[in-house]
């Protein structure tokens, strides 16, 4: 019964950031038997974990991508939000977020995920 829609600009210029939002309904982000993550997909490139944020409000992060990435949640709203500063061209990819059992998620054969946004870097 969940669903997760990611929602936010699908055109970023080079060095800004890059702002999505994850709506989330059928489900709270405040259940703390689920992590939930943001995942993306460059073209032609295998699924990267970016991060998550636990039902009690715990964040991880990639360490590739901590030092860009935030992550933070707006319970009343039952939404979750990624911020990735400076992005580059490299960027450019698909973005879900996913609902799992699991922190760091493997595919979409587990989880609930969303349809996917994709998000161009490009001036």
């Amino acid at each position: 019964q969940v669903q997760l829609q990611e929602s936010g600009p699908g055109l970023v210029n080079p060095s800004e950031t890059l702002s999505l939002t994850c709506i989330v309904s059928g489900g709270s982000i405040s259940d703390d038997y689920y992590y939930w993550s943001w995942i993306r997909q460059p073209p032609g490139k295998d699924l990267e974990w970016m991060g998550a944020i636990t039902g009690s409000g715990s964040i991880y992060y990639s360490p590739s991508l901590k030092s860009r990435t935030s992550i933070s949640r707006d319970t009343s709203k039952n939404q979750f939000t990624l911020h990735l500063r400076s992005v580059t061209p490299e960027d450019t990819a698909v973005y879900y977020c996913v609902r799992d059992q699991n922190m760091v998620v493997s595919g979409k054969n587990s989880g609930s995920w969303g349809q996917g946004t994709q998000v161009t870097v490009s001036a």
